[in-house]
């Protein structure tokens, strides 16, 4: 079959299950301080919204173990998610998921594998080089144009951020494993890009003066890979929906952000 045949493909469903202590480690992987006590305490327990894409991140594998596209030289190109109640200290989440659309890049497909759950609904956005030219729509473009009055928030990652973060069930080995990330282009193992983008976010709203657990929206796209212990600078644009972008030095890494926070 080729790329286009998979649009509309269930995945199925799975309930998956967390208790405090994976929330919190979570929390710790994505940049959490020890004084933040709301997101590492759990006498004061209140879940980060993003850690719902480590718990759905079995969809995207499952459609890549199902021969949709290579899985060692697909990346991840975007994310959506949209939060519709908090995620609870602990318990279990009923999760489906579905290929909502496949669209034809020519020399590559993007795979948009979309999981919905009573708490949020993702969308990740996979590129698969070599799987165009089906003769499907080109589908969206990136979004251009400079972030206007836009302020610049430092966010140090850690040497040790890929090691933890994969211990939450992103186990790819291109993250820990040097033969295993040249193997993927790579000179070196380097951060899972929802470690990078929930590592910004976090910081978007320390400088934002808002609760990172109240999260309502959030998506962003996935330019460049961000190696441990690099220090990103986002740049953010502040407002009801904060527009951000995040590089290195001078090497974009997640472009056409946008996050919304309630409370």
């Amino acid at each position: 079959m080729n790329a286009g045949d998979w649009a509309g493909r269930s995945l199925g469903e799975r309930t998956v299950a967390y208790d405090e202590r994976d929330a919190i480690l979570y929390a710790l992987a994505v940049g959490a301080q020890a004084d933040e006590l709301d997101l590492v305490f759990e006498e004061r327990l209140r879940v980060l919204p993003t850690f719902a894409l480590t718990l759905a991140q079995w969809a995207p594998d499952a459609l890549g173990s199902l021969g949709a596209f290579d899985t060692t030289t697909a990346v991840h190109g975007a994310q959506r998610l949209e939060v519709s109640r908090p995620l609870p200290r602990a318990g279990e989440l009923h999760l489906r998921s579905w290929v909502e659309a496949v669209w034809d890049k020519g020399g590559a497909a993007v795979f948009d594998v979309a999981v919905e759950s009573e708490h949020f609904r993702a969308t990740w956005s996979i590129f698969a080089p070599g799987c165009g030219g089906f003769g499907g729509e080109r589908g969206p473009s990136a979004p251009r144009g400079e972030l206007a009055d836009a302020v610049e928030v430092p966010v140090q990652t850690s040497p040790t951020q890929a090691a933890t973060y994969r211990l939450l069930g992103d186990r790819h080995h291109m993250h820990i494993d040097p033969e295993a990330a040249r193997a993927a282009g790579q000179p070196r193992p380097f951060l899972h890009g929802l470690c990078t983008l929930a590592a910004t976010v976090l910081g978007i709203a320390r400088r934002a003066g808002a609760d990172p657990t109240q999260v309502q929206t959030l998506a962003c796209r996935f330019s460049a890979p961000v190696f441990p212990g690099e220090r990103l600078a986002v740049r953010m644009a502040p407002g009801a929906e904060v527009a951000f972008s995040a590089a290195v030095e001078d090497r974009t890494v997640l472009s056409g952000g946008r996050v919304s926070f309630g409370g």
